[in-house]
């Protein structure tokens, strides 16, 4: 990341924060139950952070996918996004929390091919939405409905596009650490 830009806001903490800032990052620590770095980063806009938690709560909740297919969702945007910080935090949540299988994991990383046809399809149709801004071919989105999914999926990954650019974004432009408990997932670019 040494040639982004870099904010000079600092992280926040229960300890330093107070008003609105500390209620969203009681929100932040509630739900993953602790401060993970990159909400002390983006708490220096508290809306920001209330609308990705927000956010981010009602595609795990409301959008059909299964947690994996979630997982999957999620670490295919960063990957497009190239934000080290989220590959890392949703490789480790794949293996720890979703059961995402790992090869579907280790092929978004490497940017290599998924087997499971069905994982791949999700994969690719989210890395395209992403990469076209929207704008996929009636072909690309025949291929993805032809293994099950819906039209409500699209909407649903549109969804998790606007969570995970919050933190990508804020992840570049604040350089957030990864945090330890993410330090084995680690992941960069290739250049």
């Amino acid at each position: 990341m040494s040639n982004i830009a870099k904010l000079s806001l600092p992280p926040t903490t229960l300890e330093t924060s107070e008003g609105r800032t500390k209620e969203v990052l009681e929100a932040g620590k509630k739900s993953a139950g602790s401060i993970p770095n990159m909400y002390a980063g983006m708490a220096n806009s508290p809306a920001l952070l209330d609308n990705y938690l927000h956010g981010y709560q009602l595609f795990r909740t409301e959008s059909g996918f299964t947690p994996a297919e979630q997982e999957l969702v999620f670490l295919s945007i960063a990957r497009v996004n190239e934000c080290t910080y989220c590959v890392a935090a949703h490789s480790f949540i794949a293996g720890a929390v979703s059961k995402t299988p790992a090869q579907a994991v280790q092929a978004i990383r490497d940017d290599a091919s998924i087997e499971d046809a069905r994982l791949a399809a999700l994969s690719k149709f989210t890395q395209t939405m992403v990469s076209s801004r929207g704008k996929p071919t009636p072909e690309e989105l025949a291929a993805f409905l032809s293994l099950g999914y819906t039209e409500k999926n699209v909407l649903e990954i549109i969804l998790a596009i606007a969570v995970k650019t919050i933190s990508n974004y804020s992840n570049h432009v604040l350089h957030t650490p990864v945090d330890a408990m993410f330090k084995a997932q680690s992941w960069a670019p290739k250049a």
